[in-house]
């Protein structure tokens, strides 16, 4: 076939004039990766909050904050994206109900209230402390959290634990309709073969909790070994155990999907496998070799009951190959749908631009913002009680 280049997208095949340019940049792909890393996050944090497994209280308040911080930041790459960010509030203002995009602001917004409840009354009594011995301007930053409410008294800090246990209750299944949803709007169109899935949330939900365990699983060691505190055992095995179950829960519907497609063999089934064997190749083979690693490394160290150096080691390969995997998947899935013709009988080839209002170094600058945010946050709320069984 012909092979024919536009200034942005080579393609080659049958391609309409108005695909040669995609429309959902890598802008699109970090959206629903930061947005999979808070549920992620905050499942760990609900384990203990809720479920009361005390393998996850070390790190219960940390991966709250961590929640809460990459929420702040989950809408960012759609403000980006936007050619006029400030009509971003007319979606919520005069909403258009038939649209699933037109969902987010409620979804998000209702998402981000309950983690700054929740963060409140978890760290409450910490806020009041810090509001009596800090002075100057942190005394004041302190004083104005309080909200007034400085009673500690053990009914004050039970009522307190018991809201925050609801909340956690409520944020569950929001944390599980907030990436189940984004995997909906996916799943819902019906024009791109690649993306027109009933199983596209569920996907995006399982795959969503693996990536945040392992963003809590590498920040966990990290920050440990800058504090100079122990690591503790009995957590990282609780974060094996739902790492190792994310892990094979999402490859199994994974591998259900692509049987699917190619089972069915539907007109177009041709163009898909070309699409894979072509331009997402690379990003295919990302995310099958690192889910591949991720659930050798995690049955071997469930089945030789591995402990000490060797497990927080191995882990944390562990939880940065499932971040890589992940980002890797939301390409192939973003990315591909769009390289993809929607007459189904033709390839398009997408290069991303350096730098740019939706480049490469724009969701750089957007990626590595939760993080100095949570850096900070942790600074003002404190999130560790360091415990006494420890590995390293």
């Amino acid at each position: 076939m012909e092979h024919v280049f536009d200034h942005v997208t080579p393609y080659i095949g049958y391609v309409y004039p108005n695909e040669t340019d995609v429309p959902w940049s890598q802008l699109i792909v970090i959206y629903p990766y930061i947005t999979g890393l808070v549920a992620g996050a905050f499942v760990i944090s609900s384990l203990y909050h809720v479920f009361n497994i005390k393998s996850f209280a070390p790190v219960s308040r940390f991966a709250l904050l961590t929640a809460l911080c990459f929420m702040i930041f989950a809408p960012t790459p759609l403000l980006f994206h936007l050619g006029q960010p400030t009509r971003a509030f007319n979606a919520v203002i005069t909403p258009h109900w038939t649209s699933a995009m037109a969902a987010f602001g409620y979804v998000a917004g209702f998402y981000l209230c309950l983690l700054l409840l929740e963060t409140w009354f978890a760290f409450r009594a910490d806020i009041v402390a810090m509001s009596k011995v800090k002075t100057g301007i942190m005394g004041k930053v302190y004083g104005v959290l309080t909200l007034g409410s400085d009673d500690v008294s053990p009914h004050a800090l039970a009522i307190d634990h018991k809201f925050a246990r609801i909340l956690s209750m409520i944020g569950i299944p929001s944390a599980m309709g907030l990436h189940g949803y984004v995997g909906f709007v996916f799943g819902s169109l019906k024009t791109r073969e690649w993306w027109s899935s009933d199983l596209m949330p569920v996907i995006f939900l399982l795959s969503a909790v693996a990536s945040g365990v392992g963003l809590l699983i590498v920040l966990y060691v990290i920050v440990s070994k800058f504090r100079k505190t122990p690591i503790i055992d009995e957590t990282m095995r609780g974060l094996l155990y739902v790492l190792f179950a994310g892990i094979t829960i999402v490859m199994v519907i994974e591998a259900l999907e692509l049987l699917e497609i190619f089972y069915k063999a539907r007109e177009g089934v041709d163009t898909v496998k070309a699409l894979i064997a072509g331009p997402i190749w690379v990003g295919m083979a990302i995310q099958w070799i690192m889910s591949v690693f991720v659930l050798a490394v995690t049955s071997g160290l469930l089945i030789f009951e591995v402990h000490g150096k060797r497990l927080v080691n191995w882990l944390f390969l562990c939880g940065l190959a499932i971040m890589v995997g992940v980002l890797a998947m939301r390409w192939n899935v973003v990315i591909g749908g769009q390289e993809l013709s929607k007459t189904m009988k033709g390839l398009l080839t997408f290069y991303p631009e350096v730098f740019g209002r939706e480049s490469l170094f724009v969701v750089g600058v957007i990626s590595v913002c939760p993080y100095i945010t949570l850096w900070l946050v942790t600074k003002l709320l404190p999130p560790w009680a360091d415990g006494k069984k420890a590995v390293v």
